[in-house]
């Protein structure tokens, strides 16, 4: 890939945008013999389909899953995870069969996404064995339910359809239940922050009703990027897991390419300089590419960018040569089934050589004989970089991934940084089972699936008791003789919407036709889907007439204004508990409860394009309210004076402090900035001092926060240096501005933020 990177590289203009590039040596293979316990024909059906023989880890894992041990299987991406739960479980669905046929040993696969069990199933299925395997999702249709209920062998569903469907109805999947031998938990670094949460419970639930039905299953977890795997994966189950993470699977040579548009002409918000967009940029890299016939998948965040990330490349090869833009495509969520199939079989063919694609393609899609990954900005964590870098080269073959960084303090400071990417591991999973939010609408399924007793409280962690008497205080629960019983005619797994982290969603109806053309999170309609708001759905652009929060809708009519429009809210935040503190000199780094109250009381009209305001209406909406988890931190007045901050603006530098540290948290906690939100004052009435607060975005916390407090010095050091590294002169979306200010970004003072964060480390 050298050549490739070197004219890449070497484009006039491009001079000064790489810069880092780290090359990862190539691996041989270590391969073991078949275990002498799987099932003959099973061992053939592997062969058969090109697999000799196993590699050391995938016999590692598969010998432990045989002989009942929990396993985490954290190896890399391409490196045969799925042999090593398929060995054993599609061997004891073969060997406890009845004399007849009957069923015997069953198997419950669940994945983060339908496109993974599907891909799964085609798996499966290409093995060529006789295998009652079906998917049960939202999909399926009935019979074919019912039919996985009857006579499935292996079951491929997800978390949500396990809560919905097969534990409030575990009486009709009784038989299947009673004979669960195991069950796989696919791409288990999924399960973060509160939606981990969630799956953490559905989890203990399903061990619960398989345990009345007499069946104690294995559990396999699956991951090319968890962190400590062993303590993510007990965290997740509730159960002792054995962590296998040696690689033997080959790998070609990987070289890494960290790339930084430059500054354009134009100025932003107060003025401030703009990077050349990272979507525009991966057009250009992802046009060279399919021209050199470099078989290249480029990852854009939104589905909008992937679309336009496809038209510009193809616009570009066209001027190369007019059949080229045919090889190139998009690939999103929204696509019909047999689009997505005909696109991915496209792609490994060869008849398309470049794709851009938002994550869907990022766990799991069987795609081989990709050459070159494009990441148009960071993914996120250091765990979806390898995750998507993973997607080229499988196998023995070199390849090649650029990350072009986006205009936002992390990716500004990953590519300036490169040493806080690479060589490290990746991120921790971060979430808390115990967050009563999430424990609680659980605890009232579990009783709804089957009276809860004391005996069954210790599986829902430490603090379950307690959620318990509050649920039955509540008249929530009812306690009797044989337990806590749920009392409501509700199903109660509707109270836990695992999926969503927002609560009840608002309805985007179209005035004229009354047709619900999508839906909001009713925590942000106030802030998107407000009266008088610009919303942007698919391309097309509305105007919302009104929001009715009782009745969870938003009226909505199709528009072309030239405008957009931002929410401006208020942000109040009290201290209810402070849980843990750590002194630094005289500053301090707290720990804690707080009460963050929201209030959007108007938007602005922006002209687009151009971003001038238009003018400013005010919105009479109410307060949103949540208890949620913080961390802050405080600077005492003599130690500001004696740095000589006294007469500095001292807003303005705690604020920029407080969005780069947002921006940055995500490097250190497995989260999103959107995850997240701040507050900064120069003196909060509950500390009396200067405090920079930055707390988790759900009710009773996420985990985020106290990743933060744990991790604060790398985290508020990595803040400092990315600040003061950026070369803009007063700040830019690269260092201290957020898209999601509800203040427009004012007040900020770079160079005081910088002395601010001076003050705070120099008491460490």
């Amino acid at each position: 890939m050298g050549d490739i990177v070197s004219r890449l590289a070497s484009v006039p203009g491009r001079e000064d945008r790489v810069r880092h590039l780290e090359v990862l040596p190539a691996r041989q293979a270590r391969h073991a013999d078949w275990p002498v316990w799987a099932a003959p024909d099973v061992v053939d059906a592997f062969r058969a389909r090109g697999v000799t023989q196993p590699w050391e880890h995938q016999a590692v894992a598969a010998d432990a899953a045989h002989h009942g041990q929990h396993v985490v299987l954290a190896t890399g991406t391409a490196s045969g995870k799925s042999l090593a739960y398929q060995l054993p479980a599609l061997s004891a669905v073969r060997r406890s069969r009845g004399p007849r046929g009957q069923r015997g040993a069953t198997v419950l696969y669940l994945a983060p996404t339908k496109a993974l069990a599907q891909d799964q199933l085609a798996g499966l299925s290409g093995l060529g064995l006789d295998l009652r395997v079906t998917t049960h999702d939202g999909d399926s249709a009935r019979e074919q339910r019912d039919w996985a209920r009857d006579h499935a062998e292996y079951v491929l569903t997800n978390p949500d359809m396990l809560h919905r469907s097969l534990l409030p109805g575990h009486a009709r999947w009784a038989a299947f239940l009673g004979s669960l031998r195991y069950v796989v938990v696919d791409e288990c670094h999924h399960y973060r922050g509160v939606f981990g949460a969630h799956v953490a419970h559905v989890l203990r639930r399903l061990r619960r009703i398989c345990a009345i039905y007499g069946a104690d299953p294995t559990f396999v977890l699956a991951s090319a990027t968890v962190a400590e795997p062993e303590a993510a994966a007990a965290r997740l189950t509730g159960l002792d897991v054995l962590a296998v993470t040696g690689d033997a699977s080959p790998r070609g040579e990987v070289s890494l390419l960290l790339w930084e548009p430059p500054f354009t002409s134009y100025a932003g918000e107060n003025g401030a300089p703009v990077r050349r967009a990272a979507s525009s940029e991966t057009a250009d890299l992802l046009a060279d590419l399919v021209a050199e016939d470099v078989r290249t998948l480029a990852f854009i965040r939104s589905r909008r960018g992937a679309e336009q990330v496809a038209m510009a490349a193809a616009e570009l090869l066209a001027d190369v040569d007019p059949a080229l833009p045919s090889r190139v495509a998009s690939y999103r969520g929204g696509y019909l089934p047999e689009e997505r199939r005909a696109i991915e079989d496209s792609l490994r063919s060869g008849e398309l050589t470049g794709l851009a694609a938002t994550n869907a393609l990022e766990l799991g899609i069987d795609i081989s004989g990709l050459d070159a990954v494009v990441m148009a900005g960071f993914p996120g964590t250091r765990a979806a970089l390898w995750q998507q870098i993973g997607r080229a080269g499988r196998g023995a073959q070199d390849a090649l991934g650029i990350l072009v960084a986006r205009d936002d303090p992390l990716d500004t400071y990953l590519v300036t940084h490169p040493e806080a990417l690479l060589g490290r591991p990746v991120e921790a999973t971060v979430f808390d089972p115990g967050n009563p939010y999430v424990l609680g609408p659980h605890l009232c399924a579990a009783a709804h699936e089957a009276p809860l007793t004391e005996a069954d409280l210790p599986l829902f962690g430490p603090t379950a008791r307690e959620v318990v008497d509050a649920l039955t205080e509540g008249g929530l629960l009812r306690r009797r003789p044989r337990g806590w019983f749920w009392t409501d005619r509700r199903r109660a797994s509707d109270l836990a919407d695992i999926r969503s982290t927002g609560g009840t969603a608002v309805q985007l109806v179209e005035s004229e036709t009354g047709r619900v053309i999508g839906s909001v999170d009713a925590s942000s309609a106030h802030a998107t889907a407000h009266p008088g708001a610009v919303y942007v759905h698919r391309g097309e652009t509305w105007l919302v007439h009104s929001l009715d929060l009782d009745d969870h809708v938003a009226v909505i009519q199709r528009a072309e204004p030239d405008y957009s429009t931002t929410a401006r809210e208020t942000t109040e935040i009290t201290i209810a508990r402070e849980r843990e503190h750590t002194a630094w000199g005289d500053c301090r780094l707290s720990f804690g409860e707080v009460d963050v109250t929201h209030q959007v009381v108007s938007f602005l009209k922006r002209r687009q394009p151009g971003g001038d305001v238009l003018g400013e209406e005010p919105l009479d909406l109410p307060e949103r309210s949540l208890r949620t988890a913080a961390v802050w931190w405080t600077v005492p007045d003599h130690a500001l004076a004696e740095a000589g901050l006294a007469g500095r603006d001292l807003p303005g530098a705690a604020h920029a402090a407080e969005h780069c540290s947002i921006g940055l948290l995500p490097l250190f906690a497995t989260c999103d900035r959107w995850d997240i939100g701040g507050v900064s004052t120069a003196v909060h009435p509950d500390t009396g001092r200067l405090t920079v607060f930055v707390y988790d975005g759900h009710p009773g916390g996420a985990g985020f926060a106290e990743r933060g407090f744990r991790a604060a010095r790398e985290w508020l050091t990595a803040t400092r240096d990315t600040i003061e590294s950026c070369t803009c002169e007063e700040g830019c979306p690269s260092c201290i501005q957020s898209p999601k200010c509800g203040n427009q970004n004012n007040p900020l003072d770079k160079a005081g933020a910088v002395a601010l964060l001076d003050v705070l480390l120099g008491s460490v």
